[in-house]
């Protein structure tokens, strides 16, 4: 399957592509780099956000497919489109197939700031079904409750680890 929008690693560098919903947050983790980055590329924290992945791979990597699968009834497929792992950056892009309520792009990003990491999550977005452009005000509200999650969601794993 191609994926379904053309600005393929726009969440990586540069500007984010006119024509679409922008969303990024960012959280300082109090946890050095090499912690929330285990999390990150393993599916960790997608899972923990209870989106129960099934990758094609175990690290998120260049050319991985994952379903990221919700309340046991809506698939999500995505294809990792860029990943980084360094001692100072670490992070993933993942974007939308065919199927995907949305057509997009969506990053992860863990930055080391000493003892510390910057995490963002940065997504650019337009309804890809029918379903999606109908409950627009719905989605985009979900939607940014999901961006929310994934902060929560990755400073709570790393007080229970």
């Amino acid at each position: 399957m191609e994926l379904n929008y053309p600005e393929v690693g726009a969440t990586r560098a540069g500007p984010m592509p006119p024509g679409y919903r922008h969303l990024e947050r960012t959280a300082v983790l109090d946890a050095p780099l090499a912690e929330p980055a285990e999390i990150l590329m393993t599916w960790g924290l997608h899972e923990r956000c209870g989106l129960h992945p099934e990758a094609t791979g175990p690290r998120a990597a260049v050319g991985v497919e994952v379903a990221l699968r919700f309340a046991g009834v809506l698939k999500i497929p995505c294809r990792v489109v860029w990943a980084e792992e360094s001692p100072a950056f670490t992070g993933f892009g993942h974007g939308s197939l065919p199927g995907h309520p949305e057509r997009g792009e969506a990053a992860f990003v863990l930055e080391a700031e000493g003892d510390r990491t910057r995490f963002t999550v940065r997504s650019f977005s337009v309804p890809g079904t029918l379903a999606s452009r109908l409950a627009a005000p719905a989605a985009r509200a979900i939607q940014a409750r999901a961006t929310d999650r994934w902060l929560t969601a990755m400073a709570e794993a790393l007080r229970s680890a």
